[in-house]
């Protein structure tokens, strides 16, 4: 039988009270007792020391000191600790900061006195987004979706890079793909649901498109190639990709042999996954070794994946730059979407407009830029541009594109439309009653005799004070 203890209740109290008035001391490098209490809230001890946070070395840009609804762009290249000041408002930001910021979207730093409210974010640098690197070192690809701009719901953007030889596996999407061919040229292939095949071999400037669920496959040619791609999904994800590589690795094999009629060994040294941009053979320069064709024939011409844009003459010229336009008026596979290439000649103005039906998906491929853009509700914001960078600016926002720099500023801009369209705020205000104009914004008939009757897409940079 197992022992049994007696306590006294007495000689348990006593144990606790004895207990109670232990002292403990803290183990050497550990923490020490509470500060003293006069830290907590004022206590006069306490001396305020007062530092020159002012002591700052800068220079005001021209455009800085001027009123702040002007609203000119501040050049901050070359100065050193540019400052959040336009005309009255604004004040001096000491640090901690990382300028090269504060260069590139100067409009941030300091915005025009026009800007209001809230805008959501419209601007996102491909150089900021995650790089997915092929196999090999074959290519690579990054994108931005409604993760980086979440008010891009619509279109979202990849720019993917294919060395020489390299291929972007066969595959294909739920959502409809448009690309432009940034450099290089790319040799395209796809079989379409009738049987019929597509085969060609695309330039810089050039335009493809595939229907969501077409299957095709693409392939750097001498010298590599990268393209910028745009799905009509602002949640598409490259990762999210159908490829031939898991077709193949994720049916049994017993299934594979029964489907082409093949022995299981036919099937020992298939991939075991995703191949995403891997090293291939190099691609004849004979286009017709690879044009492969069935029963069902090619796929018609009318109903062809590809437009050799940089051969189309542009649509607009003006003393400010050029429009070039694609649409499905010329392009008619690609039945939902309308893009035009923009060079805008430095200091010159992509003029005041909106889309009354779609949005606009933007890719700056050369140049800097800004873009002001009105939401309703008094809200305005303005956003800096970069080669690489994307924007975004939803329907019926009214946004003008002006460039800011020493070079061209070359973009493009993709709706989702049945034809390329905008409505300028120049040419509504010039075919419009000239005493509703007047009444309305308070200005002279002089003033508004001058307004113009037609579009100007891309206006000059002269400026009368």
């Amino acid at each position: 039988m197992a022992p049994r203890y007696h306590l006294k209740l007495s000689s348990i109290l006593l144990a606790m009270a004895s207990f109670t008035n232990l002292t403990f001391s803290a183990p050497t490098g550990t923490a020490s007792a509470a500060p003293p209490s006069s830290l907590l809230g004022y206590n006069a001890a306490n001396k305020v020391i007062n530092e020159d946070t002012d002591d700052i070395s800068y220079t005001l840009v021209p455009g800085q000191t001027d009123t702040a609804v002007i609203g000119a762009f501040l050049d901050f290249n070359n100065q050193a600790h540019p400052q959040p000041i336009r005309g009255s408002k604004g004040g001096t930001d000491p640090g901690p900061r990382t300028e090269e910021y504060d260069i590139l979207n100067p409009d941030k730093l300091a915005p025009p006195g026009t800007d209001h409210g809230g805008v959501s974010n419209a601007q996102w640098p491909m150089g900021l987004s995650h790089m997915k690197l092929g196999l090999g070192r074959a290519g690579w690809s990054r994108q931005q979706n409604v993760d980086n701009i979440p008010a891009a719901t619509e279109m979202a953007g990849v720019d993917m890079r294919l060395e020489e030889g390299a291929y972007r596996e066969l595959h294909w999407h739920k959502a409809a793909e448009w690309s432009y061919v940034l450099n290089g040229s790319v040799r395209v292939e796809a079989v379409n649901e009738e049987g019929q095949t597509f085969v060609d071999d695309l330039n810089a400037g050039d335009v493809w498109f595939f229907p969501p669920g077409v299957p095709h496959s693409l392939q750097g040619l001498k010298g590599g190639v990268e393209f910028l791609l745009v799905f009509d999904d602002g949640s598409f994800s490259e990762d999210n990709t159908f490829l031939a590589s898991e077709v193949f690795a994720h049916n049994p094999k017993e299934i594979l042999s029964k489907n082409f009629d093949l022995p299981l060994s036919a099937w020992d040294n298939i991939p075991a996954g995703e191949l995403f941009i891997f090293p291939g053979t190099k691609a004849s320069a004979d286009i017709s070794t690879q044009n492969v064709v069935g029963s069902a024939g090619l796929v018609p011409t009318a109903q062809s994946y590809t437009y050799h844009l940089s051969q189309k003459a542009n649509d607009h010229e003006t003393a400010g730059g050029s429009v070039k336009v694609i649409d499905p008026t010329i392009f008619p596979i690609a039945s939902k979407f309308s893009a035009a290439v923009v060079t805008v000649k430095p200091g010159a103005l992509r003029e005041i407009h909106w889309h009354t039906t779609s949005d606009e998906w933007n890719f700056f491929v050369a140049g800097s830029a800004r873009i002001g853009i009105y939401a309703a509700q008094g809200n305005a914001r303005t956003f800096d541009y970069h080669a690489g960078d994307t924007g975004y600016i939803p329907k019926a926002m009214t946004h003008y594109v002006e460039n800011v720099g020493k070079d061209d500023v070359v973009f493009i801009e993709v709706l989702q439309a049945d034809h390329f369209s905008d409505i300028s705020v120049g040419q509504w205000v010039g075919l419009t009653p000239p005493q509703i104009v007047m009444d309305t914004l308070n200005l002279t008939n002089s003033t508004v005799s001058q307004f113009k009757k037609e579009k100007q897409y891309i206006v000059p940079g002269s400026v009368v004070a």
